[in-house]
């Protein structure tokens, strides 16, 4: 890479919450190192396309099926990047690079990941330089591929006092960033379920819902605490970090079993309580990580993601982590949910630079790795 680096980046992120794709068109500006979101756009999932991914990501598609995803994937992402810039204003000869986070279908943490979306259909699409595949470097460097968010975490949204930054996506993790940012200092994992096991039960609870609207299931439901217990005591929770997951463990076999157990447990059991089961499991899980596996003087988590826009995840959530406090990232920052888009710019944007983007002391890896697989227009 010959040249100065253009400042302006594109960030695609879909996750494991299958509700979609957000574009975040950022701007990057040092010293000190400052993002600004120039614009942002989120292109949701049709039910049918969501059906495709969980039927790929159950390990039921066929090769043939694979493969084409992987294509088709690239064709929506793509198009995701032309809506934002065109909705920012900004002229495509100025972005430095669309840095595609592409969408996990499988993921075993120190054997092997694969994120579709593929690049070279991004490029000739678009007509910009794609970086992709994050996770490959920093899981043959010996570490977990995941949390990959901590350096956007440390660099871009660190505070004054110790911060927890919390990412409830599909699964959940948070980031234990120093105050200052010190990359030495920063912590992150895996917790478990985000929102992904509350919106497969509220799907089945309401098939005509893509997820739990406004928590409303949930505040109609209780939790069946001898089920909500026994999930808890899962081994994977007490594991020491770095650690990650995905729907691998948390997904459409867990959500099943979890709505069966519910049913049996407790007689006159009604959607609504399995939907309040799965709320409680997720907020009780990421208290117990805060409380087992943080030692530093962590006095607020700052929630981000599609299941900070749910209130009763949020209200269960600042009940359990109490006396620490709950605070929207919103109200800090900038749209919460286009910040993993804004993360994986900011990847892209180190990579251009020769620079790392994982943090060794989040996933176990060897050291610090440039991260990502450029692809040119």
């Amino acid at each position: 890479m010959s040249g100065p680096v253009k400042s302006l980046m594109i960030g695609l992120m879909s996750g494991t919450s299958l509700d979609g794709i957000s574009a975040a068109v950022v701007r990057f500006s040092e010293p000190p190192l400052a993002a600004q979101l120039v614009g942002y756009v989120h292109r949701p999932y049709s039910a049918a396309e969501r059906a495709e991914l969980e039927h790929a990501m159950a390990g039921r598609a066929t090769m043939a099926e694979l493969t084409r995803l992987d294509f088709t994937l690239g064709e929506r992402l793509a198009q995701a990047a032309i809506t934002a810039i065109a909705e920012a204003g900004v002229a495509r000869a100025d972005v430095g690079a669309i840095c595609s986070h592409g969408q996990t279908l499988w993921h075993e943490p120190r054997v092997a990941t694969w994120q579709a979306g593929n690049a070279a259909v991004i490029a000739e699409r678009v007509g910009v330089d794609v970086i992709s595949d994050f996770r490959v470097r920093d899981m043959a460097a010996g570490g977990e591929g995941a949390p990959l968010v901590p350096i956007a975490d440390a660099l871009l949204f660190s505070g004054t006092d110790w911060r927890a930054l919390l990412n409830l996506g599909g699964m959940a993790n948070f980031t234990v960033v120093p105050p200052g940012g010190a990359l030495e200092g920063v912590r992150a994992m895996d917790t478990g379920p985000g929102c992904a096991i509350i919106d497969l039960v509220a799907r089945r609870a309401a098939p005509a819902l893509p997820y739990d609207t406004d928590g409303a299931l949930a505040r109609a439901g209780t939790a069946v605490e001898p089920v909500v217990r026994a999930r808890l005591a899962d081994p994977w929770f007490a594991l020491e970090p770095p650690k990650t997951t995905g729907r691998e463990r948390f997904g459409a076999g867990y959500a099943e079993q979890l709505w069966t157990d519910c049913m049996a447990a407790q007689p006159g059991c009604t959607p609504a309580d399995v939907v309040a089961s799965a709320v409680a499991i997720t907020a009780r899980s990421i208290a117990h990580a805060l409380d087992r596996f943080v030692a530093e003087p962590v006095s607020e988590v700052v929630a981000s993601g599609g299941g900070a826009r749910n209130p009763a995840l949020m209200d269960a959530l600042a009940a359990a982590i109490a006396p620490r406090r709950l605070v929207p990232f919103d109200t800090l920052f900038f749209e919460g949910e286009a910040k993993e888009a804004v993360a994986f710019a900011l990847m892209g944007w180190l990579h251009l630079q020769r620079r790392p983007g994982n943090v060794p002391g989040a996933t176990g890896a060897r050291g610090p790795r440039i991260l990502g697989t450029h692809t040119p227009a």
